[in-house]
């Protein structure tokens, strides 16, 4: 397994830790300050507050105690198996990634910790369609997956 300069550890570990206390620190903004109705930012994006106590979309609603632990430990075991990813990655792009999910995983783990649901605020709309409201912790998550599917597309590196 190749050595991991001590500063490429840093950066990721601040990574992490970034994306999921500005993750927290928005919802509880959005707890703190969001009410019933949306509030509009520019058109097409309201904030609005909403609570999922499912996975991506409200997908496997956990509605019982049983359900909502099992969301819970389920998400460690991903966090790990990205964590040992992202340690034995040589390409720094899918490390960043990794660093960008594990954030968003660990934000939302921690949000979900409470009552079992996770904080979503950021609802995107047009021509009265709306996207499923989302955090930022799913926007990490999201540019993570893109990064991902950045480091697979691009040509492989000259042996040269």
């Amino acid at each position: 397994m190749p050595s991991r300069p001590l500063h490429q550890a840093w950066l990721l570990a601040t990574v992490i830790a970034a994306v999921a206390a500005i993750d927290i620190a928005a919802k509880m903004l959005a707890v703190q300050y969001l009410g019933a109705s949306p509030m509009p930012v520019v058109p097409g994006v309201n904030l609005s507050l909403g609570f999922n106590r499912g996975v991506s979309f409200g997908l496997l609603a956990a509605e019982t105690t049983l359900g909502r632990w099992a969301l819970k430990l389920v998400t460690l075991p991903i966090i790990a198996g990205l964590a040992i990813f992202m340690w034995r990655s040589v390409d720094m792009i899918e490390r960043l990634s990794c660093a960008l999910i594990i954030g968003g995983a660990v934000g939302n783990l921690l949000d979900r910790l409470d009552d079992g649901a996770v904080t979503d605020f950021i609802d995107f709309h047009a021509r009265g369609w709306h996207f499923p409201t989302f955090n930022l912790a799913d926007v990490a998550i999201t540019c993570g997956a893109f990064g991902f599917l950045v480091a697979a597309l691009r040509p492989p590196p000259s042996a040269g």
